[in-house]
């Protein structure tokens, strides 16, 4: 195959996985390649090469902080509170924001250095 053929073939699997990334809310990929004519494992296929191509796109742009690699992992010890709060904060302890993640609620207050936020959310949006 020679590469003007393979680029046109490449930009019309791009369209193809674009457009079933926009599929429906509740539609499945498979539902959605079956209703217009779409091979599952050339699909896989094909996304599977863009998603190595763009791996190894960003491998070569240093400036892009997600591939570098780390060599320890660093834990951030926090406080567990008990859900039910009690009557001894002060009132500039109440809540003004809370993380959740599935398994995790994280609730701040006013209180908190600006150090201590930057570092939870961190740890919390790479768990």
């Amino acid at each position: 195959m020679d590469q003007c053929t393979h680029e046109v073939r490449a930009e019309c699997w791009k369209k193809i996985i674009q457009a079933c990334g926009q599929r429906p809310a509740g539609q499945s990929a498979k539902s959605w390649m079956d209703e217009n004519g779409i091979s599952e494992q050339s699909y896989y296929h094909w996304q599977r090469r863009f998603r190595k191509q763009a791996y190894e796109e960003m491998k070569e742009n240093t400036s892009v902080p997600a591939v570098t690699e780390k060599t320890e992992l660093t834990f951030v010890e926090i406080p567990c509170h008990t859900s039910e709060r009690t009557n001894t904060h002060m009132a500039s302890d109440k809540l003004v924001a809370t993380i959740r993640t599935a398994t995790l609620q994280i609730d701040i207050s006013n209180e908190i250095s600006d150090a201590l936020l930057t570092r939870i959310i961190r740890e919390v949006s790479h768990a």
